[in-house]
């Protein structure tokens, strides 16, 4: 190797490998070599940008924690999450969106019907829909998995040095016999990213905002289909048309109404609804 140069570089590093050739992994090992050599040679790096970038990757790595994702939110703030959410996206099912940095996969089992705001103030508003399939069946016992932030726009998870609990405002539902779930819970507010981090240092750097529209985020599973990560947003909230993360879709936005004075819902509830939101999810079969 001792004939290369910065042309020549990238190949050597990609021989390096001694990857099966024709495989997903080298396709995809090759194709970051090659985006990120002609990246360095397109802006020709000094060794002060080379090292500040591996500073702030350090950054994020000392600040992450299993309960903080500083690299999810990296990459949401650069767009890659929702990028990957449109291109894994299937046809004919619900569109997915960010995960997000607070998710915790063993949030409590709740019955449905039940209230997730834990006496927390601000509106409580019902939340139902169903879950189907991409030919509009029902899925009996799909699991409707949702966490979110309160009505100052705080995630429990934040604020656990207050003496909060991280699983609050969180439940993981199974749809009825129809496919129905239904719950209610307080309406959230609009909040900003994580910002005392390394993404909150970028955004600052590039003059952006990191503010996020109000939203509910699921998980939904059931047997033999693909399972979704998605964001619900609320019509003619704040951020709608510039979320910092770049989550919001149109098909995931619904409408927020008030309850009417005597009005059926027909769900039982442990908490009376001021509001009440529909939306229905949509699963595509694996594969």
């Amino acid at each position: 190797m001792k004939d290369i140069n910065q042309f020549t570089i990238t190949q050597a590093v990609k021989d390096s490998f001694r990857t099966e050739e024709g495989s997903r992994f080298e396709q995809l090992l090759h194709g970051l070599i090659e985006h990120l050599h002609d990246y360095t040679r397109e802006h020709q790096l000094t060794h002060e940008e080379w090292m500040r970038v591996l500073m702030f990757l350090y950054d994020c790595g000392k600040i992450s924690t299993p309960e903080r994702h500083e690299f999810i939110l990296l990459s949401d703030v650069l767009g890659f999450s929702a990028l990957v959410d449109m291109i894994n996206s299937k046809g004919g099912a619900t569109e997915g969106s960010n995960l997000g940095p607070f998710y915790l996969d063993d949030a409590p089992r709740k019955a449905l019907g039940a209230d997730l705001s834990d006496g927390r103030d601000g509106v409580t508003v019902l939340v139902r829909g169903k879950v189907t399939d991409n030919l509009h069946n029902p899925l009996p016992g799909a699991i409707v998995d949702t966490w979110q932030a309160d009505a100052s726009g705080t995630y429990p998870i934040q604020e656990q040095a207050q003496g909060q609990d991280k699983m609050d405002l969180r439940g993981v539902f199974e749809a009825d016999e129809t496919g129905r779930y239904w719950y209610t819970t307080v309406l959230p507010k609009p909040y900003t990213v994580p910002y005392d981090g390394p993404v909150g240092e970028l955004l600052r750097a590039g003059n952006r905002h990191a503010w996020r529209p109000a939203h509910l985020h699921y998980i939904v599973r059931a047997p033999r289909m693909a399972s979704i990560t998605t964001e619900v947003f609320f019509e003619n909230m704040e951020y709608i048309d510039n979320d910092a993360v770049f989550g919001v879709r149109k098909s995931l936005i619904a409408k927020l109404r008030p309850v009417k004075k005597g009005e059926d819902l027909g769900v039982t509830t442990d908490k009376k609804p001021e509001a009440v939101v529909d939306f229905d999810f949509i699963l595509a079969p694996e594969g």
